[in-house]
């Protein structure tokens, strides 16, 4: 790392409440410049979605964000960004549990659609009724029946909810299977996220084709006009997520918003559903190179 890619900061400050003695102390800290750059478009993209969620308040609108990927793909972590700095209770987070028992006996939106958002609501899903289109059929946690009943029901129910004035957003989060590993082996070291693995998890390396091929019937068969898919390349985070914030308030008119030019995502991070399925497409032939 280059002089030029560094900034220094005193922490001086940070010490003023300690003794008289270490206050006297000062600590020098080197933060690598595209950290600092990455923070300051990140509080930017933040600003801006809260005059979002101000205008969704005060105008009634009701917006789902969607967020679907495989394990380890960076959903939560971009959930986490987007909402830092928003009113928690218009931007609730949905993270279903397994279905209970009674649950599995009732309509299979039914539990999903009781947290879609009520006017003035931004309702992020971390997982959503898409886990019957990829770790349902891909686990064995569904039969062949639901899962093809899904792929054609999904599109009439997401149909419903736009034409009932819901802005739905459906953000699909792409890694790669050699960077889904490296942080599945991070997890295991790291005490504070060992609890984001499971069994499931353990076994997506295996079953990495199963999912590609669920995921390529997910796209082909709800890819649609009124609600299509996006996908967010993930294997570096930070891009990930500015990207992503990028993408959400470019699709939304609200007051005083930066130019559009600012919130213009890069292409090689941002690609639509249908050029995803394209891809995915010209490459059947050549599993290594899918996408994820």
């Amino acid at each position: 790392m280059t002089e030029s890619d560094k900034v220094k900061l005193s922490e001086g400050e940070a010490l003023k409440n300690l003794n008289s003695k270490e206050s006297e102390k000062k600590v020098q800290v080197w933060i690598p410049k595209s950290t600092i750059e990455y923070e300051r478009e990140k509080l930017k993209l933040q600003i801006e979605l809260l005059k979002l969620q101000t205008h969704v308040k005060k105008t009634g609108q009701r917006v789902v964000l969607l967020f679907e990927g495989r394990d380890a793909a960076g959903k939560g972590g971009t959930i986490k960004r987007i909402r830092e700095h928003l009113n928690p209770r218009g931007a609730p987070v949905v993270a279903l549990e397994k279905p209970s028992d009674k649950e599995k006996t009732q309509w299979y939106f039914q539990r999903y659609s009781d947290h879609l958002p009520s006017a003035g609501e931004i309702v992020l899903f971390d997982r959503s009724w898409y886990n019957r289109a990829m770790v349902e059929p891909v686990m064995g946690f569904c039969t062949d029946e639901q899962h093809k009943r899904f792929l054609k029901y999904a599109p009439v129910f997401e149909r419903i909810l736009v034409k009932e004035g819901l802005i739905l957003i459906k953000l699909y989060f792409s890694v790669s299977k050699k960077m889904q590993l490296k942080r599945f082996k991070k997890r295991e070291n790291d005490p504070l996220k060992q609890y984001k693995l499971s069994p499931v998890d353990m076994q997506a390396q295996e079953l990495w084709g199963d999912y590609t091929m669920r995921k390529f019937q997910m796209l082909l068969e709800t890819n649609t006009t009124l609600s299509p898919w996006t996908v967010i390349r993930s294997d570096n985070k930070k891009k990930a997520r500015i990207n992503c914030m990028k993408h959400i308030l470019s699709l939304i008119d609200y007051e005083d918003k930066i130019p559009d030019k600012e919130l213009i995502p890069d292409s090689e991070v941002v690609i639509s559903g249908i050029d995803e399925l394209r891809l995915m497409e010209s490459n059947l032939s050549k599993p290594n190179k899918l996408p994820g």
